[in-house]
Order: structure tokens, then sequence, then C-alpha cells
């Protein structure tokens, strides 16, 4: 396909206004400027939980957005958008783990020095049983990690802090979410990366690019450029109806101020939940495949702003908390994401990241009550004092990451072999095709859904499946691609 299609290709109607449908506008708007595009987004905001939260002056991100990738259109897309605004960040994080902080990525010396030499030994010997007689069958995380890390280590650094982020026993987690977001990692190459400094791993990068006001300033920004070019992105227009004619979607059904109106389109991109997309369709999809989506689950979370009057409380990103004492389960330091993050040099913001469910006590919880949990925690962690925080806010969000657990396999799969028999029809992006992708890979789903329109034939669900996952990728060196869809490894479809 070359660039500058000149051809007319109908209206596409674009549901969703984050990374994986804005990205798709983008494309489509790029390979194809003639082309019509609508991009509806429910909310007020655009990036979806990559979006930027404002307070007072101060900015705050929703779970912490490195922007680091190895598929080149993506990284061509974020400096060719942002520009003078792209930042290049040093990254430093810990881990808080039996009322010690360990340097994180693995530094030896350090770790050694918190988890002492007898427990070492221990973590070192169970390694080595679990690689002499690994568990036969790897269906659960608990499965996966012991196989690549020992049982020891497992109890020790993924077995409390799993349960904490998900709400269930690592157990009952598929493997698949392992395999996707720690693929190829093992203690041993963990430890030598330690002492090579080497960073080919998906949590050793040693630093990473960053939008100056936050990773919304993207898609803020990408919005502004596409409007520019004639598409249109309407906000506070959630799609509520889709409708159906056989094999074909002809038109959405947008809730807007002035009421409910009807789009009619040619060619349609969805990036809304699956559960919440099969539920709008009508006529509905057949009985099984309404089952499937009813039995998809999200894990929700809530992000405590702590404004400090105190201006570099501790020097770190971000930290993980494996701590059962608390109930934070990350914590966000703003100002080492960007100093633009922050109106004054005399305070900062510190982010407190809650896991949840929207029924628990904590989504329930005053605001005031969750800001004056957050300062007590932070105080029993031993990063600032309570009488430093001198105002907060709360963010809710949910269906914050798609749960990996025993029904979900089945589900995803009944839903897409039937989503695949809509001709002018493309599920993408993180919650679109309840995958837990980074924010990279779910915009190469809206980009290769953009070239499917225009002719090409990319299957968006391969996206992070058959391919190593991108910050640990290694392509052979006497194996060079030769285009840049080459370069992304994707799998296409027969012709």
């Amino acid at each position: 396909m070359t660039h500058g299609v000149s051809e007319d290709i109908g209206h596409t109607v674009v549901i969703g206004g984050g990374p994986a449908g804005l990205s798709s506008a983008y494309e489509l708007k790029r390979l194809a400027p003639n082309a019509r595009v609508t991009v509806f987004e429910a909310s007020n905001h655009l990036g979806g939980i990559a979006r930027t939260e404002r307070y007072k002056g101060f900015r705050f991100d929703i779970g912490g957005h490195r922007f680091f990738t190895k598929v080149p259109e993506v990284e061509e897309m974020w400096h060719g958008v942002l520009g003078k605004h792209f930042l290049r960040r040093p990254r430093r994080s810990r881990i808080f783990y039996r009322n010690k902080y360990f340097d994180y990525p693995l530094k030896p010396f350090n770790a050694l020095s918190k988890i002492g030499i007898y427990e070492t030994a221990r973590i070192l010997l169970s390694y080595i049983k679990w690689q002499v007689r690994p568990k036969r069958h790897e269906d659960t995380f608990e499965e996966w990690v012991i196989n690549r890390f020992g049982g020891r280590l497992y109890m020790h650094f993924f077995d409390s802090y799993t349960e904490k982020v998900w709400g269930i026993s690592p157990k009952l987690i598929q493997a698949d979410w392992a395999a996707q977001r720690i693929k190829s990692l093992s203690l041993s190459k963990a430890v030598i990366n330690a002492f090579s400094g080497r960073s080919d791993t998906t949590s050793l990068i040693e630093e990473f690019h960053y939008p100056s006001k936050g990773p919304g300033m993207m898609w803020e920004m990408t919005a502004e450029l596409i409007e520019r070019k004639g598409a249109e992105v309407r906000m506070n227009a959630p799609v509520i109806g889709i409708e159906r004619n056989d094999n074909r979607i002809e038109a959405v059904i947008v809730n807007t101020p002035g009421g409910p109106i009807r789009v009619a389109g040619d060619h349609f991109i969805n990036s809304m939940d699956l559960r919440t997309l099969i539920g709008c369709i009508s006529p509905p999809p057949p009985q099984e495949v309404l089952d499937a989506a009813s039995v998809l689950r999200f894990r929700d979370f809530i992000l405590v702003a702590l404004i400090l009057d105190k201006p570099d409380p501790f020097p770190d990103n971000w930290i993980y908390i494996h701590s059962p004492d608390v109930r934070v389960g990350r914590i966000q330091n703003f100002r080492a994401w960007s100093p633009e993050m922050i109106p004054n040099d005399q305070q900062t913001s510190i982010g407190m990241e809650y896991f949840c469910w929207t029924d628990d006590d904590l989504w329930s919880s005053a605001d005031s009550e969750l800001v004056a949990l957050a300062a007590r925690e932070l105080e029993q962690l031993g990063l600032a004092r309570r009488e430093d925080v001198v105002d907060g806010t709360v963010v809710r969000q949910p269906k914050a990451y798609p749960v990996y657990d025993t029904e979900y396999r089945a589900a995803v799969d009944t839903i897409f072999a039937w989503l695949k028999k809509l001709e002018n029809f493309q599920s993408i992006g993180r919650n679109g095709q309840h995958r837990y992708n980074n924010q990279d890979h779910s915009m190469l789903t809206g980009m290769l859904a953009a070239r499917n329109i225009l002719g090409e034939r990319h299957d968006v669900w391969n996206v992070n499946v058959d391919r190593a996952y991108h910050e640990q990728f290694e392509r052979p060196r006497d194996d060079r691609p030769k285009n840049s869809m080459e370069r992304t490894e994707l799998r296409k479809e027969p012709a």
C-alpha cells in the first residue's frame, strides 16, 4: 500500500479515543488524507487509562506509562506527534518487602545485603531444584513463574504481590499473562543482566521516553493533529448501540447531550471492552457469544494523588509495595517522571495506587477517607511524614486491567470467532481484545486495522501473541528485515 491513498474509502467510525482508537484514526489520515474519520469517545478526556489527570496545576499519570518500544511505526508516531515535548528520562524503581527497600532491577550486592546469605542460598537451591525437575504443566501463573525462578523466589517476590494486584490467587491466573508480560526472563538471565548492565528485558530498561506533561499529552496532540487534517473527534459521546445487518455493521447509536443519534458508516473500528461491545450489538450475537462476554472480568484501580510540601521525598519513579501491612500496591513519584508534572519547585505529588473491585470497600470509600489512608500509609512506609501532605485528590478507574482468570481464554476465543465473521468491523486495543497489551501494542493494533481498511490483510489479534515481548525481542544479526512490516514481525492472513 502506497502512502497518500486518494480513492474514496467511505466513512470510518472509531469507537474509543484511547491509544488504539486514536492511532487507527492517525494512520488512516496519514495514509489516506481524504478519508472521512469520526472518533467517538465516551468520556471527557482522551487517552483512556493513558490519560493525564489534572488537579490545581498538578498532573497525574494513571498507572505510570513508560514510552519504550521496538516497533518502528510506533516510535515514529510518538516522535512525530510530540517532537520536542518527548523527554528522555532516567529510570529508578524499588521493591518494598519485609520492611526493606530492594533496588529493582536486581543489583546482586544490594539484594544480598537485604535478604541475607542464608536466604540467598535457599533461593539458588530452589532455583536449581525446579530447573532439574520443573512442573510438567504450566497452566497457571504460579506454575509458569516457579519453573523459571524457583519456588523460593516466587514465594518472596511474586505470590503476595500478584494477589494484591489481581485480587485472586496466582493459582487462578492463567500462564499466558506471565508469558506475555515477562516472557523469556529467568533468574539466571536477571542475574546476568544485573552484573553485565544489559537492559534487554521488560523490567530492566534504564531509561525511557515520556511526554513532558504526561501520557495524555500524546493523545491530546494526536487528536488536534487529525482534526486539523479533517477528522472529527467527539467527546462525551458514548456508543450505546451498534446496528448489524447479517455480517455487516451499518451504524452506531451515539448518546449525545441532545439525545441519541444514529451515525452510519462503511468501516468500524472498536476499542471499547468486549463485554460492553457484545451487549451493544443489535440484533444480538448467538447466545454462546453473549454468555462468553458475561464472564469477562476487569480489575479496577484507584489513584490517590497526594500533594506534599516537599519537593523530593524520594528519588524513584515508582516503588512496588509487596508488604501485606498496607493496602497500597504501587507508588508513583510524578516529579521523577517529568518536572513539568509539578507546577512549582516547592511541592511534589505522589500517586498512591490501590488495586480493587468496584464492589470493594475501597471503591465506595469517601475521597477524604482515601486521602487520609494514603497519607498514613506513605508515612508507615517511611517515605514522607503525614504532616507533609497538604492536599489530595482521588481518581477512580474502572476496567483498568483485563483479568486472565480460568474462564477468560475460552470466552475470548468464542467472541473472536464470531467477530471475525463481520466484514467491516475490527476490534482493537487492550479492552477491545481483552488482552493486557502495553500502549505500543495497542497502538499497533490500531495502525494495522487502518491499513486493513486500505486493502492490506493483517490479523490484528496476533499482535503480541506469536512474537517475543517488545522490550525483550532480539533479532538475529544475520536475519535483517527488508521492510517496516517485517520489522514488526506480524503474521498476515493469507490473501
